[in-house]
């Protein structure tokens, strides 16, 4: 394609991040339209498949059919591998590839690698990226043999293949699962309610995925070196610990006093680490209070870390805005973090991603509430779910119409690739003004 000058326009970082995640998408759909994606060996209509191979890329986990009773065996393979490939990035995956094969990275390629897992710099991004399949692929494998021996003495030798495939779906925070066959379908976890091996290491997969591959490199390679850590790794280890912490704590002595305290105890810890974009649950969530639903709804908006495999606004970005709101009580020119001061484009686009995943949730929720006559908090809470690419959901997803499922896909598309993505995709190619207007006051607040 050329410009009307003559010259090749190339597609920027931004732009192929979104092609290459809008690309899996659509190939996974027409896979699983297939028959030999379906238990039944029937086509499954496009928007039904649409609506899974998005929630898989974008690993968030709200599904239309139980993964377990419809798809067969090879169309939860196909889920699994969208599953990956999301988690991990669509460019990681490719330029893995492109390594193994002996090709060489160009700069082109570099910088959106750089992009698409939140690198500060281009030099040694090929290692980080051997670094970040590595890394998984351990995770991953440990995770499936720590809850094997509980799946096999359920399960028989069909627990190997689901603890690989509910070990990958932690770690890349999708929330999928193959436990509503046979039993309850939609039923997630709430069967391993109290068993410590499912609920702990489930719980460890999605922290360890969602704080990031920055902040595992930092680990490696400096590791009880605190202070040596980037600044951002100290802020998501900080952020992580408290939006962990505090919620665990309500649910405990709000929620969940009526049970045993073992399960109590798991109850309130999971419930706490599955909003950051996992997606399973082991406890009744329409059983909960409306305070504790709009927790979560926090939760899920607030998500996991840059360059991970969580979605959501990111806790960096909830921490740039509540360190600016803390300089300004103070009456600080520059909000700061360890001794380091932020950049007023770091805030400027924190405060432009808060406000672009308030409009993109709140707006799909009234739609969604008026289409369906569906009351608005449960709207709230699906929608929170899309956009910060959770899965939790209240139970109406799978009775939704047409209308409202295409609302969730684009909500769970737009909050895995990230809103300032389209942003900056769609300014592509526009000159910068450098000119300044004149300057006024308005009072705010």
């Amino acid at each position: 394609m050329k410009a009307f000058g003559g010259r090749r326009k190339r597609l920027n970082s931004f732009q192929i991040i979104i092609f290459g995640f809008a690309a899996v998408i659509i190939l996974g759909a027409l896979v699983l339209m297939l028959p030999i994606s379906s238990r039944e060996r029937q086509i499954t209509p496009f928007l039904d498949s649409l609506f899974t191979s998005t929630s898989a890329v974008c690993v968030t986990g709200l599904v239309l059919h139980d993964t377990a009773s419809y798809w067969s065996r090879f169309g939860q393979g196909v889920i699994i591998l969208l599953i990956q490939i999301g988690g991990m990035g669509v460019i990681t995956v490719a330029v893995s590839l492109a390594i193994i094969s002996g090709k060489k990275i160009s700069l082109m390629q570099r910088s959106t690698m750089q992009e698409a897992i939140a690198a500060p710099k281009v030099g040694g991004i090929v290692r980080l990226t051997g670094f970040i399949i590595k890394s998984a692929f351990l995770l991953e494998f440990l995770g499936a043999v720590l809850m094997a021996p509980v799946f096999c003495r359920d399960y028989g030798i069909r627990g190997l293949w689901m603890a690989v495939f509910h070990s990958i779906s932690a770690f890349c925070n999708a929330g999928f699962d193959l436990l509503g066959a046979g039993g309850q379908p939609f039923s997630s976890l709430t069967g391993y309610a109290s068993n410590p091996v499912i609920n702990l290491t489930v719980m460890f997969l999605i922290v360890t995925g969602g704080i990031g591959f920055l902040t595992w490199d930092d680990i490696r390679t400096k590791r009880f070196r605190l202070h040596q850590y980037r600044m951002q790794s100290k802020v998501i280890l900080s952020a992580t610990f408290l939006f962990l912490t505090i919620p665990a704590l309500y649910f405990f002595f709000f929620e969940f006093d009526s049970l045993p305290v073992m399960k109590r105890i798991l109850a309130s810890m999971f419930q706490s680490v599955t909003p950051r974009t996992a997606g399973f649950n082991t406890m009744d969530l329409n059983a909960m209070s409306d305070a504790g639903k709009c927790i979560m709804i926090v939760m899920m908006l607030v998500g996991g870390a840059p360059g991970s495999t969580a979605g959501g606004m990111k806790v960096t970005t909830v921490a740039v805005l509540f360190a600016t709101a803390i300089a300004t009580f103070c009456r600080k020119e520059h909000p700061h973090f360890f001794g380091r001061r932020l950049g007023d484009d770091v805030v400027k686009n924190a405060a432009t991603v808060l406000l672009m995943y308030i409009t993109m949730f709140w707006t799909g929720a009234l739609m969604i509430s008026i289409s369906e006559g569906l009351p608005m908090l449960t709207c709230l809470f699906e929608t929170a779910s899309a956009v910060g690419t959770v899965g939790l959901t209240l139970g109406i997803t799978p009775q939704l119409g047409a209308f409202s499922q295409i609302i969730l896909i684009l909500l769970m598309f737009l909050g895995r690739v990230g809103g300032l993505t389209l942003v900056f995709a769609a300014v592509s190619g526009t000159r910068r003004n450098v000119s300044m207007l004149p300057q006024e006051k308005i009072t705010v607040g």
